[in-house]
């Protein structure tokens, strides 16, 4: 029984702590995610929506829309519990969907129509890319930065960017060195409206569903195409995420408050949850055993036991919860 104890302790140390932002009291809450207690808050931008730590679990950054206009991005030092300077994107505008790979945030700027990676030691934007669509708004990035996947909510698209090896010309061979590379962009159509998606943890299949018509798409990531096209009913679909495994996917609805849980291998529903109000962000339990849902309009996080389908808590972040993410206890 001694021996339980510390062991019980290093669990504890172990699992990351949630982040959770709240739209309308502007603030970040550091969440105990075994006792579902708020640690603390910290003060965070005029429009907060998405959030991303480090893999150290030392910084998180915030993105503000601001009807895409936006071009402030909050940095908190998740250590000392405190906001540290902003950084000025401009003129990258409207920052929303985030992600943080191989030591750098990447960002997409929907009122730019671009994508853009930021130097955290610096603070400088290092990179950036257009996509020539309307609303480019979430981003998922492959560990080795090769690879970029991003939704086109306005444009009616899912783009992949991909850094690919360039052949020579024969014409102009250029000097003696490593191969060149370059970027390219790959736009494949779907409906109005795509804006949550994820990635199979595989990488093979993204998945996406629409607002407008409600349809599921899958997309065929090797060959850059749909896979399949499901009318789903999914009206009003906001987020989607894979379970850690990958054997189910889970879609919330903004218009009705609903979640949508979808077997990945037969592509068939496998029920609906009935959460709140106005269901938007998502966070998988790193042990695939908890889900965890902004339900913006309820003012509440709602926590749902994936075993049983069931909704078991309600989590008070602060007003108009979204933005949700994991982060490395430092």
């Amino acid at each position: 029984m001694l021996l339980a104890v510390p062991q019980i302790r290093a669990q504890a140390a172990a699992h990351p702590v949630l982040l959770a932002l709240s739209k309308s009291d502007h603030t970040l809450a550091i969440v105990d995610p075994a006792t579902l207690k708020v640690i603390t808050r910290m003060p965070v931008g005029p429009d907060p929506h998405e959030v991303i730590a480090s893999a150290d679990g030392k910084r998180a950054w915030v993105s503000n829309m601001l009807n895409s206009q936006g071009h402030e991005l909050d940095v908190l030092d998740l250590m000392n519990h405190k906001a540290l300077p902003s950084i000025d994107t401009a003129p990258m505008l409207g920052l929303h969907g985030l992600d943080f790979q191989g030591g750098k945030v990447w960002f997409t700027a929907q009122g730019a129509k671009a994508i853009g990676r930021l130097d955290p030691a610096t603070g400088r934007t290092e990179w950036i890319m257009g996509t020539g669509q309307d609303f480019t708004h979430l981003i998922r990035v492959k560990p080795d930065g090769q690879t970029i996947f991003v939704s086109n909510a306005h444009s009616a698209s899912v783009s992949i960017l991909e850094n690919r090896v360039v052949p020579p010309n024969p014409m102009h061979p250029g000097p003696p060195g490593p191969p060149q590379r370059d970027w390219t962009v790959t736009t494949i159509p779907t409906s109005w409206g795509t804006e949550g998606f994820d990635v199979s943890p595989d990488w093979k299949e993204l998945w996406t569903a629409a607002a407008s018509d409600g349809k599921l798409w899958i997309i065929d990531t090797a060959h850059r195409r749909v896979a399949a096209s499901i009318d789903a009913k999914l009206n009003g679909a906001n987020r989607l995420k894979f379970t850690p495994d990958g054997k189910r996917v889970l879609i919330s609805i903004l218009s009705t408050g609903d979640l949508f849980v979808y077997d990945v291998a037969s592509r068939k529903q496998v029920k609906r949850v009935s959460l709140g109000k106005g269901c938007a962000g998502i966070l998988l339990d790193p042990d695939g055993s908890r889900a965890f849902v902004g339900c913006t309009a309820a003012n509440y996080v709602a926590v749902v036991d994936l075993k049983t389908l069931t909704v078991t808590s309600h989590l008070d972040v602060g007003g108009g919860p979204d933005g949700l993410t994991w982060a490395k206890r430092p």
